[in-house]
């Protein structure tokens, strides 16, 4: 039998609410695989279940409504750092709500303890 393959991947989606936040200032320095940041927004008063993306300081919006109550749910109990979120996909001349594709991943428990460690 041949070593088994871990799918890493926990979604994928354009980032909502890029026009309103910082993208602009942010979008000359995105580029595929630019790793970003999450942010619990539990007192957010327009989605109970907001989490907030952000590269370096600067907020570029959040994950979808639709998406985001499982990573909401971990956040709230501390895994931040389980998930790896890198821009995945960026389309110029699209609507800027449809600009800027985001994956997320799964990290190993074994770099999230070595992260933890540092």
């Amino acid at each position: 039998m041949g070593q088994r393959t871990i799918e890493r991947h926990f979604g994928n989606f354009y980032i909502a609410g890029f026009t309103y936040w910082d993208g602009c200032m942010a979008y000359e320095h995105l580029k595929v695989g630019t790793l970003l940041r999450l942010v619990r927004e539990e007192d957010n008063r327009y989605d109970c279940t907001a989490v907030a993306i952000y590269y370096e300081d600067k907020k570029l919006g959040y994950i979808p409504s639709t998406e985001n109550a499982t990573i909401a749910k971990f956040l709230d109990l501390g895994y931040e750092d389980i998930f790896e979120v890198r821009v995945q996909r960026i389309v110029p001349d699209a609507h800027p709500e449809k600009q800027i594709g985001v994956v997320v991943f799964l990290r190993e428990a074994s770099t999230v303890y070595n992260l933890k460690q540092q």
